[in-house]
């Protein structure tokens, strides 16, 4: 099976598992979803659930965490690790928001990489979550691993990763692509011992890098 027809396929399986497939993130607004994907930066979705509700609470939108005090923000997501660096990516991100774009968090690729903490892989998620446009494959540990497992890229570089995906899978399904594959690497394949003897795409995975006994 050529890498096309495996990614075609493995995309068909996921689907089947995931008919539904979204974020573990909990957020309600455009602003909440970026707030919570940058704090899930080297921290696990179920810790960022257990400080945005607080965070959102005291801080809603761009205009009140563009007038935070920082070390009341970093006291609020101090869990979330890297707090500093996070808080000030928060006011960072919200400052220009009020500044250039009205108060809206903004809706291209361009536009959102120019905001503090938030590279390619943030402003997929919320381009696609949010507002339903498909710009690229948001690549994380989880995309990651499995690209490399699946045997659907060689490269080490996300952005390489990403434009390998691209190719690989339809543009409708480039947001879904990547919940699928976090919710199939967290289930069933994860870092350290994967499951394969319980896994549906056993027999398309060349298990690249993966020791089998």
């Amino acid at each position: 099976m050529n890498r096309q027809a495996r990614a075609l396929e493995l995309l068909a399986r996921l689907k089947r598992r995931y008919p539904n497939p979204q974020s573990e993130l909990d957020w309600s607004t455009p602003w909440e979803l970026l707030a919570a994907t940058m704090l899930s930066a080297q921290c696990t979705d179920v810790r960022v659930n257990k400080v945005t509700p607080e965070l959102f609470r005291r801080w809603p939108g761009p205009p009140s965490m563009a007038q935070a005090d920082p070390a009341e923000v970093q006291a609020v997501i101090h869990s979330a690790g890297f707090f500093r660096q996070k808080t000030k990516n928060l006011i960072g991100e919200a400052t220009l928001i009020m500044e250039e774009y009205a108060g809206e968090v903004p809706r291209t690729m361009k536009d959102l990489t120019r905001l503090p903490g938030v590279a390619r892989k943030t402003a997929n998620i919320v381009l696609a979550c949010a507002f339903g446009i498909q710009e690229g494959v948001a690549v994380d540990t989880h995309v990651k691993r499995l690209a490399y497992r699946l045997g659907l890229t060689d490269e080490t570089d996300v952005k390489k990763i990403e434009q390998d995906l691209m190719k690989l899978f339809p543009r409708p399904d480039w947001g879904n692509a990547n919940h699928m594959l976090v919710l199939f690497g967290r289930q069933v394949c994860p870092a350290r011992s994967p499951r394969c003897n319980e896994c549906e795409l056993t027999d398309i995975c060349p298990k690249c890098g993966v020791k089998t006994k």
